[in-house]
């Protein structure tokens, strides 16, 4: 009788609780991130974990699990060429049983990567890099002024990185911001117009270019680059400045001659600036009463399938005395352009959601939305991880750590989110926790009934090749005589 009563009340649990039952990934640090021990754990909603990958160097950002099971994991290098706050400069890439299987580091006179990163279906990575500028470099393009004892500017850059052997690779790829300049302060320089005129191009004299202070001392850090993603539907990278409190999205349809000009790619634009969000007086089309952001981290794309499909999820660090995600319905027209109206901004005028309340993080943070429209929230200070419903309900919190901890970004995927070339499980255990239980019962029934998720070889219980009522009522059966 107790058994069943467990097995009632779990099951009651399990139906009118409104988390999503999936597995969150998220790697934890401490302090700069440098070398010791350290690990990305992947966890089920009761914090069991699934599996734990070790590193000997902190995490520059998130890691990134892909569908054959493997994981993608920026890091900080012991000896950056170019530090300030997000400093990473490698890339590694470990199989389900911890192997390395590819590491490259990117940490030059040229090139220093910095926080975030984002694995592509093809194997290759997109890469966020500081580009160094000297001086000289900068005034020659219309800076007017260097803000830093370096007497650099560090610009920023995106590459894709197509792996080669174990420690090697190629760039496939490649946009720099100092292609899309705009100024207005000497018609005798390059890229001389009304700021304003051109929304699709950066006024290279916006903000400061670098400073004395910050965690690496002296920096050239000009725009902050703190968060990458792709959308493979429209051929579009998503990127997110913290230090102009916006955020923008580029042509990958583009090649890499394209994405250095005004022309080509899908869109028309080469390597402009498709489409910007959060503080207008950048480009000259407001003033700070339209700041709409502040020192966000974190941009993304709700999947195809997921509630609000196709909007953009953005984790704002600064609203009011909080932080607060925004979801905001973006403007696309025709050809993956973005529409704007003559000496207007672009739209919109605010989030179609938002959620804020008692939760603030200075660096980092990030939000992503669920397939059943939850958004799954990281408060970096706090190393807090929390699930919210659309109508604001917290339904899944959990704070890693001690309060030395943080935690750049954590990600939640699906239970079935891994392959069939998944290498290693246990029969029954749909989910991946080395339990065969009610919650392994109820998946392989959603995978039955066609309305669920997708049958997974764990599923078959009674390894028959199909994955129907016999495996639902065989792991009934052994969970009962258990």
């Amino acid at each position: 009788m107790k058994k069943i009563l467990l097995t009632y009340t779990i099951l009651i649990k399990l139906v009118t609780g409104q988390a999503f039952e999936g597995m969150t990934l998220f790697s934890p640090t401490q302090g700069g991130g440098g070398g010791g021990t350290f690990y990305t754990y992947l966890v089920d909603n009761e914090m069991n974990e699934i599996n734990t990958w070790t590193h000997p160097r902190g995490a520059a950002s998130m890691p990134y699990l892909m569908p054959d099971s493997t994981l993608f994991y920026p890091y900080r290098v012991p000896n950056p060429s170019m530090n300030a706050g997000g400093t990473g400069g490698g890339i590694a890439k470990y199989s389900w049983g911890g192997e390395l299987l590819w590491q490259y580091e990117i940490a030059n006179e040229t090139y220093q990567h910095h926080h975030d990163i984002e694995p592509l279906e093809n194997g290759n990575v997109l890469v966020i890099v500081w580009e160094r500028k000297t001086a000289n470099e900068a005034y020659a393009a219309g800076r007017q002024t260097i803000d830093n004892s370096l007497n650099q500017m560090w610009a920023e850059a995106v590459l894709e990185l197509q792996p080669v052997g174990l420690d090697d690779a190629n760039i496939v790829w490649e946009w720099h911001i100092w292609d899309h300049l705009i100024q207005d302060v000497d018609p005798d320089l390059p890229d001389y117009g009304v700021i304003s005129d051109y929304p699709e191009r950066q006024d290279i004299n916006y903000g400061s270019a670098g400073s004395n202070g910050g965690p690496g001392g002296a920096n050239g850090d000009w725009k902050h680059f703190n968060a990458i993603a792709y959308n493979a539907d429209l051929e579009q990278i998503a990127l997110s400045s913290r230090h102009h409190n916006e955020i923008y999205i580029i042509d990958h349809s583009t090649s890499s001659e394209e994405a250095s000009g005004h022309t080509g790619g899908n869109s028309g634009m080469g390597g402009d600036y498709l489409y910007r969000w959060g503080n207008p007086q950048a480009y000259g089309r407001g003033n700070s009463s339209n700041q709409v952001l502040d020192s966000q981290h974190g941009v993304n794309w709700i999947p195809n399938g997921y509630p609000g499909e196709g909007n953009l999820i953005i984790f704002n660090n600064n609203y009011t005395d909080y932080s607060a995600v925004y979801e905001i319905e973006t403007p696309i027209g025709e050809n993956g352009t973005y529409i704007i109206n003559f000496d207007e901004p672009y739209g919109p005028n605010q989030p179609v959601w938002l959620h804020t309340g008692n939760f603030h993080t200075q660096m980092q943070g990030g939000a992503f939305r669920l397939p059943n429209g939850n958004t799954l929230i990281t408060d970096c200070d706090d190393a807090t991880m929390f699930e919210v419903t659309y109508d604001h309900q917290v339904v899944w919190t959990h704070q890693f750590g001690n309060s030395q901890s943080f935690i750049a970004r954590a990600q939640k995927y699906e239970i079935d989110y891994l392959n069939s070339s998944f290498p290693e499980y246990i029969t029954g255990d749909v989910n991946f926790d080395e339990l065969i239980d009610l919650m392994d019962m109820l998946l392989v029934s959603d995978m039955v009934s066609g309305e669920g998720y997708q049958p997974t070889p764990p599923a078959d219980y009674n390894s028959d090749g199909e994955v129907d009522l016999s495996d639902v009522i065989l792991i009934l059966q052994s969970i009962l005589d258990f």
